[in-house]
């Protein structure tokens, strides 16, 4: 027969409904599978009140309070700020019991999402695109090549600042980390459409938009051959200088590649964008050691995407419109 400790809670649910039939607490206790004085100390317990028992906590109604406004002011600090600026508010509370009075208030420490900072004309236009191509079948999609540069570091443990946020608020402006558009490296180019992906191109220098006509010529037209063959495709690619110049519209023309029509700063668009973040969660347990070896790994990751994951991630796009149309064009969770 096990203490009251013991009862679990369905035991425990039993007990309070054969006392409120009026049952005795021996017939209670014989129902139940446990001893006599147990089932009494449950029911005096729950007459008296006693949820619980063990230490009075150190911390008021009113503390609670003023520690979740310290925490919702700037959700990007740590522990330890958290710790001292509530104590400054007059709180005598050790470290742990700040971390589990944040815990009991649902916060949870968590990486940043990433979300592209939009103006009000780049959400009117996205808005306007989404809204044009929300008959897209997925048919259609399958037509588009999409395109994008990535960033690859040897290091993949560094992700920034943590943030405090609760259950639901991965998406809460306050919880949001803005992204840098061009981060000073070196960068990959690919290809991808939803039946496969096309070679990469590793970039040596800056990209302008000479570079980027030769990336184009040597990579993304034998991406279109092994891709599509003979067939029709529309080429993606975002609203980069070296993308948008005249000469790189020229070239394009001049080689009778049509293009698809792309919202300025739309990242959460692209799925793939999506594919990167798949490339790059395969790599994390790679350590290599310089440039070569993270080249190496990059190929070999890459070769191993299957055409289930482009079409899956291809097949999104009708949830990225639909998603960017509830939005009203704000950037959404892609």
């Amino acid at each position: 027969m096990g203490k009251t400790a013991d009862l679990t809670t369905v035991q425990k649910m039993t007990i309070d409904t054969l006392k409120k039939e009026g049952k005795t607490q021996k017939v209670i206790a014989k129902e139940v599978g446990c001893s006599q004085s147990s089932v009494s100390k449950h029911i005096n317990r729950e007459a008296k009140g006693r949820k619980r028992c063990g230490r009075k906590e150190c911390t008021s109604k009113r503390d609670k309070r003023a520690l979740e406004r310290i925490v919702e002011q700037n959700r990007f600090k740590n522990v330890g700020e958290i710790h001292k600026e509530w104590t400054v508010a007059g709180v005598s509370a050790s470290r742990s019991t700040t971390h589990r009075r944040m815990q009991d208030m649902g916060f949870s420490c968590r990486i940043p999402r990433v979300k592209p900072l939009l103006n009000k004309r780049q959400r009117q236009k996205r808005l306007a695109w989404a809204q044009d191509k929300k008959d897209w079948t997925a048919a259609e999609w399958s037509k588009v090549m999409f395109s994008d540069e990535s960033k690859f570091c040897i290091s993949f443990g560094n992700q920034g600042p943590r943030v405090w946020r609760k259950t639901g608020e991965a998406q809460n402006p306050r919880c949001l980390k803005s992204s840098v558009k061009f981060p000073q490296s070196v960068m990959v180019w690919g290809a991808m459409s939803s039946a496969a992906v096309g070679p990469l191109c590793f970039l040596r220098s800056r990209v302008n938009a000479a570079v980027y006509q030769e990336v184009l010529e040597h990579f993304m037209l034998p991406a279109a051959d092994q891709l599509y063959g003979g067939d029709d495709f529309i080429f993606q690619h975002d609203l980069a200088p070296a993308h948008s110049a005249k000469s790189t519209s020229t070239w394009l023309k001049d080689h009778g590649i049509p293009l698809l029509d792309w919202p300025a700063n739309s990242p959460d668009l692209n799925p793939i964008e999506n594919l990167w973040g798949i490339v790059k969660r395969k790599m994390r347990d790679a350590r290599p050691n310089n440039a070569e070896e993270l080249k190496a790994t990059i190929k070999a990751t890459w070769a191993l995407i299957t055409p289930e994951e482009c079409n899956r991630l291809v097949d999104s796009m009708p949830r990225r419109i639909a998603a960017a149309i509830q939005a009203k064009g704000a950037a959404t969770k892609y």
